[in-house]
């Protein structure tokens, strides 16, 4: 009988295990806003790690959260650190590619509550006159783990939930600083 149950509970665990390999290996998420300001003004929110704090939702999370700033001012070589409570963990930015008006790349490390890295991708796109469709992209890759943690928490829901967020208060900053 316990033969039984141990061959039953390693044939359940196998099959987990089977159906997690399976999931995707990589993921993405995206969210698109348009600002009414042109892409210059827009591009210097991004841009610049300093300007992120009037519009980073996750920097909302956690009042307390200690920051600090290394390398270039502003575009590529510009760092970003963060340590914060658990909502917000730990870990570094970097911009490794900037396009003044049209894209900034971002590199994410997360260190704490675990590790992982990212590519987060702000495009620009003009609309018009004084107005720029931007969208915010996050894709990386899923290790066995992660996998696990996707299949009961959605991705795309947690963190497209903040970059909703995120644009919008960037909206709000961008179409401030583009009157004044």
């Amino acid at each position: 009988m316990l033969r039984r149950i141990l061959v039953a509970a390693v044939v359940v665990v196998g099959a987990v295990a089977a159906v997690i390999a399976s999931r995707p290996s990589e993921f993405r998420v995206a969210r698109a806003t348009t600002i009414a300001a042109p892409p210059a003004v827009v591009f210097a929110q991004i841009n610049d790690f300093h300007k992120w704090e009037t519009w980073n939702p996750w920097g909302k999370m956690d009042p307390g959260m200690k920051q600090s700033y290394e390398g270039e001012p502003a575009g590529v070589g510009a760092v970003y650190r963060w340590s914060g409570n658990n909502e917000v963990g730990e870990g570094r930015m970097t911009i490794v590619e900037s396009r003044p008006n049209q894209q900034v790349k971002v590199q994410l490390e997360f260190h704490k509550p675990f590790a992982a890295t990212s590519l987060a991708t702000f495009t620009l796109m003009p609309q018009g006159i004084n107005q720029t469709l931007v969208t915010w992209s996050m894709e990386g890759q899923n290790n066995f783990m992660a996998k696990a943690v996707h299949m009961v928490m959605n991705m795309d829901t947690m963190i497209g939930g903040q970059f909703e967020k995120g644009l919008a208060a960037m909206r709000t900053a961008a179409e401030a600083a583009a009157k004044s």
